[in-house]
């Protein structure tokens, strides 16, 4: 514990050097509802993954899947869209349209390559992201953020258990450049 004061007391000095905007940290302690959130004896790690990342699942083809409340949110892989280079078209499917898992649904052109798109998961597509019609290139500028593709209901949540995490995936990239 000693050593979480002399830590606390160390960043309070710094913190004194901070301009008058930024807050200075204070002595305070952690509300009860933060007490049971947080144990002492709970080992703490660090991760270069981001937490985004952390919740996508990746098919062996280079697209993503991020699944929140039953709807998967689909998009190509920083790894795919570098090995595209600059895209300048996006074919998308229409709303409605059902995909089985692995099914092209789309393309994606660029100036050195054409790729077609598959769907990781077997459902209906529920929205296209539009803004790629007037800018193609949000897949390269953010291929995990606005650089999404479609967006899909989940017919059969069991093929996500197939699909690689983040550590697997770039194991896979890996194992591509031997």
């Amino acid at each position: 514990m000693a050593l979480g004061a002399a830590a606390r007391a160390a960043l309070r000095r710094v913190s004194a050097n901070f301009p008058p905007g930024v807050s200075q940290l204070s002595p305070r302690r952690p509300s009860p509802a933060a007490r049971l959130l947080w144990r002492s004896d709970t080992p703490r790690t660090l991760s270069a993954s981001t937490r985004l990342a952390a919740a996508l699942r990746f098919t062996e083809k280079h697209e993503w899947v991020r699944v929140e409340g039953g709807v998967g949110t689909v998009g190509i892989s920083s790894f795919a869209q570098e090995a595209l280079g600059d895209v300048v078209y996006c074919g998308l499917p229409e709303v409605g349209q059902n995909l089985e898992q692995l099914e092209e649904f789309g393309a994606l052109e660029s100036v050195k390559a054409a790729s077609e798109l598959y769907s990781p998961l077997t459902g209906r597509v529920t929205e296209i992201n539009t803004q790629l019609t007037e800018n193609p290139g949000l897949v390269n500028k953010a291929c995990y953020d606005e650089g999404w593709l479609i967006k899909m209901t989940i017919e059969n949540p069991a093929e996500l258990d197939g699909l690689m995490d983040d550590a697997a995936y770039e194991k896979f990239i890996k194992s591509l450049d031997q």
